[in-house]
């Protein structure tokens, strides 16, 4: 019996209408960035599976120093202790997080990041005596499955059936240009009636939106309005983080930086599981106090794995390392060029490209999880490159370690699905 096979008789896949949905493929290998099946058929990973192998999988440098640390120490409750590998881990990332950043604050995966994230803005203000139960958020954003992050987030294909057990969220369009004033207007309202604990947004990128790009320096307005009306913004950087926007993050390309960031996906390499929501030294002091009950009673029993800390290490020594920085810088001259040879195809609505992510829309409606959809991944997998298209946008997030030859394979295989389409 076959991998796939079996797999249908218990496991029961995210994301999936098993009653509709082919099979899984069954992988049985990845290294680099090609994913190998149960049959032998090989494919281009280039969407670093969900952003998070960003370094190709099953990197040597990364498993080696992996593990080493599974033979010093491999999980410890970090409510009573701390270790080297945790330690370290903080020290290497506030070298490379936006200035302002002071506390790392560790967690299992990006939703409980953000989770925390929320908590941490809620708490923040009922310590000084204040209650807040309002957030803002853009429309069409996406920022977990836990029930804050689904709270905050826009698109109800993942929230319909929860929406009436939902915190209270008020949405403002993302910036673009040319809406500053009706974004700030709409504030000013908002604020006129609500009381409002944070602001929450993915910096720039809006990944499960379709990889939307929005205007930096209208980010930065609304960034700067909340600052100066003393509400806290927290960026989630889960999918952003760690080079794939050509910076390390994407609150570098913003002069605002954000009071709290979420982190998770790239953090560990794709390896192990593992999320950090880093805070300023103004948030976690409103932590401090003789009152037992003001300090910040959240915890995961996996917090600061050391396995996964010293991951995350040998991660951002990749990240900052000359190689991976001149590899990133080839990936844009990549997609700046093909971008030139497929925006103006008369099947291109639209295209865009940041750092290593480029997305093109097509000009057609599709079902965000319909027939077309389904068509076009078939399409892509029977051509050895694993593709997963948002509705009608067909995006790239490749590993930094991809070559030329991969990353044109991976272009013309786009270029080709165009003629289906």
């Amino acid at each position: 019996m076959t991998l796939q096979q079996r797999d249908k008789k218990h496991l029961w896949h995210p994301l999936k209408q098993h009653q509709l949905n082919p099979e899984s493929v069954a992988i049985v290998k990845a290294k680099g960035c090609v994913l190998t099946d149960e049959n032998g058929n090989t494919y281009i990973d280039a969407i670093s599976s969900w952003y998070t192998c960003m370094y190709g999988h099953c990197n040597d440098y990364i498993i080696e120093k992996t593990y080493q640390q599974m033979q010093q120490l491999d999980q410890i409750m970090f409510s009573d202790f701390t270790h080297e590998p945790a330690v370290k881990l903080s020290e290497e990332l506030i070298k490379i997080l936006p200035k302002n950043q002071s506390k790392i604050y560790f967690n299992d995966n990006g939703s409980t990041a953000v989770e925390a994230g929320i908590k941490m803005a809620l708490q923040y203000y009922f310590n000084k005596g204040e209650k807040r139960a309002t957030f803002i958020a853009f429309e069409n954003g996406f920022h977990g499955d836990t029930f804050g992050a689904m709270s905050v987030s826009g698109l109800s294909v993942y929230n319909g059936p929860f929406e009436d057990f939902l915190i209270d969220v008020k949405r403002i369009p993302v910036p673009n240009g040319n809406n500053h004033d009706q974004i700030l207007s709409q504030l000013e309202a908002i604020l006129s009636s609500n009381t409002v604990a944070g602001f929450i947004y993915e910096p720039i990128l809006q990944g499960a939106a379709g990889m939307k790009i929005h205007n930096t320096q209208g980010l930065n307005s609304i960034l700067h309005y909340f600052k100066n009306h003393d509400i806290l913004t927290i960026a989630d950087e889960v999918m952003t983080g760690f080079g794939k926007t050509g910076r390390y993050f994407a609150s570098d390309h913003i002069e605002t930086k954000p009071d709290i960031i979420c982190l998770s996906k790239a953090l560990t390499a794709g390896l192990i599981p593992m999320a950090i929501t880093s805070c300023t030294q103004e948030v976690y002091n409103a932590f401090l106090s003789n009152d037992i009950a003001k300090g910040f009673f959240h915890c995961h029993t996996y917090s600061a794995n050391p396995i996964a800390c010293a991951t995350a290490i040998a991660g951002i020594e990749l990240l900052t390392s000359a190689e991976i920085q001149e590899s990133i810088k080839g990936i844009i001259a990549a997609h700046t060029a093909f971008n030139e040879r497929i925006k103006n195809h008369p099947k291109v609505k639209a295209s865009r490209h940041i750092g290593v992510v480029f997305a093109l829309d097509l000009n057609t409606k599709m079902e965000r999880y319909g027939n077309l959809r389904d068509k076009l991944l078939l399409f892509f997998m029977n051509r050895g490159v694993f593709l997963r298209p948002l509705g009608n946008t067909i995006y790239i997030q490749v590993p930094y370690i991809i070559t030329q030859t991969e990353l044109q394979k991976v272009y013309n295989v786009i270029e080709d699905a165009l003629e289906i389409v």
